[in-house]
């Protein structure tokens, strides 16, 4: 049973950055792979970055070079630094967590991410 909580969400202009924040709670061992996702209004979910305890990472091609994901293992967090940020990339982010390789995924509630001038 793990129970994830986001954070850093927000409103932010064109080019600006946010950097959101997942703590996991509930796993007493490292969580294989955790990452992020997000759902534009009329679109469906779509993967944005997830990385592994090993720190392997995988980006959607519609934010490589611009976000950046990170994890603190021993407390089972994981990151998001967004930068140069693009009205395209407003959606709600959501946490997900695989505590095992091909085991049960966890969702965390969602954060706004809103990208306007």
């Amino acid at each position: 049973q793990v129970q994830l909580v986001e954070s850093g969400g927000g409103l932010v202009q064109p080019g600006g950055s946010l950097r959101l924040s997942c703590a996991a709670s509930g796993s007493i061992f490292v969580i294989y792979g955790m990452g992020w996702y997000r759902q534009a209004p009329g679109k469906q979910r779509e993967l944005v970055a997830v990385i592994t305890s090993g720190s392997s990472a995988n980006y959607a091609d519609s934010v490589r070079g611009r976000f950046t994901i990170s994890r603190e293992n021993a407390k089972n967090t994981v990151y998001l630094q967004m930068n140069s940020l693009k009205p395209e990339d407003t959606a709600v982010y959501y946490c997900n967590a695989r505590p095992r390789p091909k085991g049960d995924v966890y969702w965390g509630p969602g954060t706004q991410v809103t990208v306007s001038s």
